[in-house]
């Protein structure tokens, strides 16, 4: 019997981290102190304007990840490479699943924090 075509996707993701978020430390902010400062609607809120620049053309998403996201997938411009499902928390593995390939979430929530997501495959 043959797989379903959705087993597997691959995602990008820019994750802006704040006071609600489950660790308070990233790569950018070792010790926790802007997380720990930034509230969820703050952190949404500059989600929102990177995610402003991606669409308008002005900023590419693998440039603003690799400055401003909180994951360590920044280094790879977000790339979080290929997962199924069960792999990602469930609100990130739902809106990624919805995607289709080459578009960009609206603002995710997780306990990781705010996230946008870029389908890629």
């Amino acid at each position: 019997m043959a797989a379903p075509a959705e087993e597997t996707v691959r995602a990008s993701h820019i994750l802006v981290k704040h006071e609600g978020s489950r660790r308070k430390a990233s790569w950018k902010d070792p010790d926790g102190r802007v997380i720990s400062a930034t509230s969820r609607a703050d952190a949404a809120a500059r989600l929102a304007e990177f995610r402003d620049q991606i669409l308008s053309g002005r900023a590419s998403f693998a440039d603003i990840a690799a400055r401003h996201s909180d994951c360590s997938s920044a280094r790879r411009g977000g790339d979080l490479g290929t997962f199924g499902r069960g792999q990602m928390q469930k609100p990130f593995e739902d809106a990624t699943f919805a995607l289709r390939v080459g578009e960009t979430s609206d603002i995710v929530d997780t306990d990781s924090g705010v996230h946008i997501i870029l389908r890629t495959a």
